[in-house]
Order: C-alpha cells, then sequence, then structure tokens
C-alpha cells in the first residue's frame, strides 16, 4: 500500500532545558535543496493522484460558487476628497478593479442608476504576465491626482511602493522595494509615507518617500524586537498615526502631514499597557487597559499626557468589551463586544467641528448642512464652518462635548463592523452587518434621529435564506466553563445521529471567530452538513478573559474546548459518529494538529491549512519571522524550562501517537508564505505517515501552492478552484458529496 512520499531522515538534535528532542526533518527547512523541491513535488502529485476521482465533484461546487456569485458588480462607494472610489469586478476576471466618480453635492452615488466613473487602477492588468498578484494598499493623494499602492507578485507579503498618476495611469514612481503595510499621504500631496520590515519579517520603520528622491526619511523606527508597527492617515488628513505594539503594550504618536517636524507622543511606553488613539479635532479618543482589561474610552489632550490626566468618555459594563473608536467632526463611532456579540455605539459631538479641522475633506456650506439635515441625504457632513445648523443631542453632553453613546439596532447574532469612510464631515455612520446566514449588508445610520436605511446587500443569486436556521448553543468544558458554539444547519435536519458534521475553530490572538456569510458554507449546508462554529477560549468573543484562558501556560483550555465542542456535536445527535471533519488555519492549524493527537477518534478527517504545527521548533528560534514578537502570546521557551515543557506536550509534530489510526488529513501550505513557513505542515505529514496507521480510506495528504503566500491564491477563479478542492475532499471523506 503506498501512503504517500516519504522523506529521507536526517537526524537533527535539539537540547534545551537538557531535554535532548530528535527532529529527523528539520533538513526540509531549506527550500533551495533540490531534495526538498523533489519531495514537494512529489506531494502535490501524490495529492492529485489521491484526489483524482473528485473532479466532477470539484467542478460542480466551482458551478454553484459562481452561480451563487454576482460576478459583475460594484461595492458601495466610499468618499475620499472630491472623489467616490469602489471597486468593481467583471464576468471572467480574476481581479477587481478600482474606479471612481466625481463628488456632486452629498449625495453618494446610487449604485442602481448610471454615472460617470473613471478608472484608477486594474488588478487583471496589473497581474498581466505574474503567476500571483496581491494589492497590499492602495491610497489617493489629498488633491486627488496620484494614487499609491503596494503590491506583491510572489506571495511572500514584500510589496513594492507604486506611485502613478490616476487620470492617465502612468507609474510616476516605484523605486521602493520590499516594504510593508501600511501607506499615508503628506498634506501636499508630495511623499508617501510606508513600513519597512527587518530581516525577521517584523515591519520596524516608517519611513517617508519623496516622489523622485532617493533619499527617504525614517519617521520612525522601533529597536524592541517584541514590538511590530503599523502606520495610518487620520480620518481628518491632518495626521500620520503611527501605533508600536506587542501582544501586552503599546504607545502612539502623530505626525504631522504639513509639517513632519511637527509631533505628537501621546504617552510614554508603560508595560503592560495597550491603548490607541484617534485624532478628533484638539483632543485625542483614547481607547485603553488602564483601569480595567477590557479596555474603556477616555478623551485626552492633543499633546504628551499620561492615563491619570485622561477623562473617561464610555465606560463598558460588565459583559462588554471596547476594541477601537473612530472620530469624524459630527461624532464618533465605538466598535465593541456585548455579552459576545459585535455592537456599534455612536457618540455625538454637541457641536462639530468646523472646515478647519481637516484635509482634504470639504465641507458643505451652511445652507446646504441645513436643507440636507432636513431632507436625511447628507452622506456627506453636517458641519457648517461658522454658524453650525441647530442639533438636537440624541443624549445629554458627557465629557468634552461629547453626548452618551448610542447603541445602532442590529440583528441577534449579527457581526458588524464599520464601512470605510474618508470623509471627515460625513453625519452618518455607514456599516456593514451579516451573518452565517445573511449577505453582508452596508447601511448608513444617522444619529440625530436614529434612521437606517439599507444602501446595498450584496446579491446571491438562488440564495434563499428560509431553508437555514442557527442556534447559539453553551457546551460544558471539561472544567465547567460554558463554550459558546453556533449550529447551523438546513432547517430540515434534526439530530438523529446520521448527519455529517463540520467543525470550524481558531482561538489565538485574542481574534473573534466571527459569523460571517460564506458561499463555500452553503455547499456544505445543502448537502445536509451540520456546521459548529466555534467560539472557543484564546479567541476574543468574551472579553479579555477569555483570551488570557486561553494563551500562554493556559493554552491548552483551546484545545480541550474545540474537542469538547466536537464531542457534544456527536453526543447531542447532530452529527453522526465518524461523520465529523474539522476544520482551521494558521494558529487555527496548530488547534487541528493538537485536537486529533489528543481525540483522533472523533475526527473523521480534518483539513489544517497553513498549518502552525511544529510550534515548539519555531517559538525557540528567535531569527524566524516574526518568533520574537510571538513569545507574549505563547511563552518564551529559549529562557523558561515551563514554559518549553508546557509547548512540547501540545506541540503536534512532537505528539504524534504512534500506532493509533488517525482521521484523515489534509495539509495545505504555501512556499512563499512567511508567516507560517512551509516545513511546518511537510514535517508533520512525515511524521503522522510514519508513526499512525494511515490507509487508503485515511490517507495524509499534502498540497503545496508553489507561487501563493499565506492566504493562499488571490484570483477569484483561482481561489474558487483552490477551495473547491478542500470542499470536495472533506466532503468525500463524510460521504456528504450528494445535494441533499
Amino acid at each position: 500500500m503506498t501512503i504517500g512520499p516519504i522523506a529521507k531522515k536526517i537526524p537533527t538534535e535539539r537540547t534545551f532545558h537538557g531535554d535532548t528532542y530528535v527532529d529527523n526533518y528539520e533538513w526540509l527547512r531549506d527550500k533551495s535543496d533540490p531534495d526538498v523541491r523533489a519531495l514537494l513535488d512529489a506531494e502535490n502529485a501524490y495529492f492529485r493522484e489521491q484526489t483524482a476521482g473528485l473532479g466532477d465533484l470539484r467542478d460542480n461546487l466551482v458551478a454553484e460558487f459562481k452561480a451563487r456569485t454576482k460576478e459583475a458588480d460594484r461595492a458601495l462607494p466610499y468618499r475620499v476628497g472630491d472623489w467616490w472610489y469602489y471597486r468593481r469586478t467583471f464576468q471572467d476576471r480574476q481581479y477587481p478593479a478600482m474606479f471612481r466618480t466625481p463628488a456632486r453635492g452629498t449625495t453618494r452615488p446610487d449604485l442602481n442608476t448610471s454615472f460617470p466613473e473613471f478608472p484608477v487602477w486594474d488588478g487583471n492588468e496589473l497581474a498581466l504576465g505574474e503567476e500571483f498578484f496581491l494589492c497590499g494598499g492602495f491610497m489617493p493623494s489629498p488633491d486627488g491626482k496620484l494614487g499609491a499602492m503596494s503590491v506583491d507578485f510572489t506571495g511572500d507579503e514584500h510589496f513594492t511602493l507604486r506611485i502613478f498618476d490616476i487620470e492617465t495611469g502612468q507609474i510616476v514612481d516605484d523605486s521602493v522595494r520590499d516594504i510593508g503595510y501600511g501607506l499615508a499621504w503628506t498634506a501636499d500631496s508630495s511623499a508617501v509615507a510606508y513600513s519597512r520590515v527587518d530581516d525577521s519579517w517584523r515591519q520596524w520603520q516608517v519611513n517617508l518617500h519623496r516622489i523622485g528622491d532617493f533619499n527617504d526619511t525614517v519617521l520612525f523606527q522601533e529597536n524592541d524586537e517584541r514590538f511590530s508597527v503599523d502606520h495610518e492617515q487620520s480620518r481628518n488628513g491632518k495626521w500620520i498615526i503611527i501605533r508600536s505594539a506587542s501582544v501586552t503594550s503599546s504607545d502612539v504618536r502623530f505626525i504631522s502631514t504639513e509639517n513632519i517636524e511637527q509631533r505628537v507622543k501621546i504617552l510614554d511606553r508603560r508595560e503592560g499597557l495597550e491603548y490607541t488613539a484617534e485624532p478628533a479635532g484638539d483632543q485625542v479618543l483614547i481607547v485603553h487597559n488602564a483601569n480595567r482589561p477590557d479596555f474603556e474610552v477616555a478623551s485626552a489632550p492633543l499633546r504628551t499626557s499620561t492615563p491619570e490626566e485622561w477623562d473617561p468618555v464610555f465606560v463598558p459594563e460588565e459583559g462588554e468589551r471596547v476594541d477601537y473608536v473612530e472620530a469624524y467632526a459630527g461624532h464618533a463611532v465605538i466598535s465593541m463586544r456585548s455579552e459576545g456579540q459585535t455592537q456599534l455605539r455612536v457618540m455625538r459631538r454637541e457641536r462639530p467641528l468646523s472646515a478647519a479641522s481637516a484635509i482634504g475633506s470639504t465641507p458643505p456650506a451652511a445652507v446646504t448642512s441645513v436643507a440636507a439635515s432636513v431632507s436625511g441625504n447628507d452622506d456627506a457632513a453636517t458641519a457648517a464652518p461658522t454658524q453650525p445648523a441647530a442639533v438636537t443631542p440624541a443624549a445629554a453632553p458627557t465629557h468634552h462635548g461629547w453626548c452618551a453613546p448610542v447603541a445602532i439596532p442590529t440583528g441577534e447574532g449579527s457581526f458588524v463592523e464599520t464601512y470605510p469612510e474618508g470623509n471627515w464631515f460625513t453625519s452618518r455612520v455607514v456599516f456593514t452587518e451579516q451573518s452565517i446566514l445573511e449577505p453582508p449588508t452596508q447601511k448608513a445610520f444617522d444619529p440625530r434621529t436614529g434612521d437606517i436605511e439599507v444602501l446595498r446587500t450584496l446579491d446571491i443569486p438562488g440564495y434563499d435564506p428560509s431553508l437555514y436556521t442557527q442556534d447559539a448553543v453553551w457546551v460544558t468544558a471539561r472544567d465547567g466553563v460554558g463554550i459558546p458554539l453556533t449550529v447551523v444547519r438546513r432547517a430540515d435536519i434534526h439530530p438523529d445521529g446520521t448527519n455529517p458534521g463540520y467543525l470550524y475553530g481558531y482561538g489565538s490572538y485574542e481574534v473573534s471567530n466571527e459569523p460571517y456569510f460564506s458561499i463555500y458554507r452553503l455547499s456544505l449546508l445543502d448537502r445536509g452538513v451540520v456546521i459548529g462554529w466555534s467560539h472557543i477560549r484564546g479567541g476574543g468573543e468574551l472579553g479579555r478573559r477569555w483570551y488570557d484562558d486561553g494563551k500562554l501556560l493556559r493554552k491548552k483550555n483551546t484545545f480541550n474546548d474545540f474537542v469538547d465542542s466536537a464531542r457534544w456535536l456527536i453526543d447531542s445527535g447532530w452529527v453522526a459518529p465518524d461523520r465529523l471533519v474539522a476544520e482551521g488555519g494558521s494558529a487555527g492549524g496548530l488547534l487541528i494538529g493538537a485536537a486529533i493527537n489528543q481525540a483522533p477518534e472523533l475526527f473523521r478527517a480534518v483539513h489544517a491549512a497553513v498549518p502552525f504545527v511544529d510550534a515548539l521548533t519555531t517559538i525557540l528560534k528567535p531569527e524566524l519571522p516574526l518568533t520574537v514578537g510571538e513569545w507574549e502570546e505563547w511563552g518564551n521557551p529559549v529562557v523558561s524550562p515551563e514554559v518549553y515543557a508546557y509547548m512540547k506536550e501540545y506541540s503536534p509534530v512532537e505528539n504524534v501517537r504512534e500506532g493509533v489510526e488517525y482521521p484523515a488529513v489534509l495539509a495545505t501550505t504555501s512556499l512563499n508564505d512567511i508567516r507560517v513557513l512551509y516545513v511546518e505542515p511537510t514535517k508533520w505529514v512525515q511524521v503522522l505517515r510514519e508513526k499512525t496507521k494511515p490507509s487508503p480510506e485515511r490517507p495524509i495528504l499534502e498540497r503545496i501552492e508553489m507561487v501563493a503566500g499565506h492566504a493562499g491564491k488571490t484570483g477569484r477563479y483561482d481561489a474558487w478552484r483552490e477551495r473547491a478542492e478542500e470542499v470536495a475532499w472533506m466532503l468525500d471523506q463524510i460521504g456528504a458529496t450528494e445535494v441533499y
């Protein structure tokens, strides 16, 4: 029986804290080694051989994805300066294109009508002749003449900065290479701030590139390897916001877009203090954890200050967690969680700010503001330069002219987030609401009246949400803690112990497993699959404590919660024994590896995407990408014997159980992934084949994308085919290939 390619063994010893581990497959780390390339090619050939019989199912799935997609579509426009920008997709074209239309008055373009539109950039043209394409970011200049974008053609997330003339498409400057994420313009449209990455792919510098000048200026440099740097342009255009953060601490500074010598450092760094800062005119809105683990919103003067000087503006109640705040001329939006569900709350200013509070945004005249206030049709503004229109506050003023927050009404079980809005003077809050069963809908909330207008709903041809249903349940974990689990199914499916099932999880970095909508998931539901969407510890669903209880020396709670959720799906009758497949990616791949080591009998098959399965080896190597910054998430096994021993007990590669029947395994990875290196799943697959009992019914497979990154393929049709391969394999393993 062929169980797949078998790599040669070259023993490498790893010794820490008196413990020696022999790694037979560390040599696979060198992707320039011809033997490594030969093995990866053999793995891909074996994957194709083992899945050859799934071609029809894969093609059917691609057809389903296509049928549920309005291929030629326009996204909701967002305003920057005197233009509305939006993305368009076209039938039979892989990538979106960016367009814009002139702003006429204050009204957002109606997507149901025709209006003049002008091309900005086309991903299909940029990708011509390339095996891979990713746009890392795009930002138009304040004067609307130039565009800055970052492009990646290999998948390693080392971008090239391209500055181009929007009207002609001509490249003005593409001399800056190997940059990270984040773009911001100076007020005069002459220079762009970008980030630099170091040898470990840590964003550590923010530099300023003047068009046509090869001598870039370092605006900020972070030398502490625990910290990484990101930056963005403030909503009023006046500041470049630079944030340096580790897992447990952060600091923020502002640099003026009009004069880079004018700088504001918000706070001297304090260990354990996390915060973000949002320019709000002559003050700063700060989301911080100085007083409570689940953060609060404070107001501070626009200068260096201390938490003792900050005035609380919004303090959450028990069960609430503040994530971030966005400020505009007339209001601020608080993004938060309440009892696990995302929520938006709006604080109106007692008196909106004037035109002088922004660069690159034009408020309407006072008379326009008044007329629009009456008609409720002002997407652009409420602020008047000198004599603002009378405004009835939503609630009594609190601190620094802010009114008490008002919650935007949203549906139970939905996921809401603000929609990108580049206009400082907007009077309404535009947000996206979706759920596992409801497609994304953009809506506009008017904080003056409480009215909500639906602006756009993603069209899913042929989709009938009434055919499906979902339940929020609590699974009692082995330590007595209640674990939220969302169970989704066709409405005519019952817990009779015969159904196929699918369980998805993540549970790291305080990242919540949000109930977003996916056309891929519908193909599972239509085949009678019961879906479990887990909200395990290590994520952020239930606040900071939920995260803390699933990290460092409590990380095993994450794996236990997932296994206990899987067991509940079977014991409750929703899923048949031997018909459950599980899936997770990146740190969620670590979850999958740890879960099948703990309870292989619960799972018929698993798909681990770009899986972090050789966790201890990686975290022991500070020279690898991002490792040092990860020590505050997992612990530092280099210096701590306790952390070393704890991680060794769960790191999947080192805990595969010999002689035990495991589920079928599909590991997918990308050769150029710099976040989780291809060597981790490649080692894991070898150890699984060596120690367990693979069979034709339960194969151990690996698929490697030779030109892609952490997120896989980026072209729409390529991504559909890639996902269809994975879904077809999972459906085949759990006997759910036919539409129910």
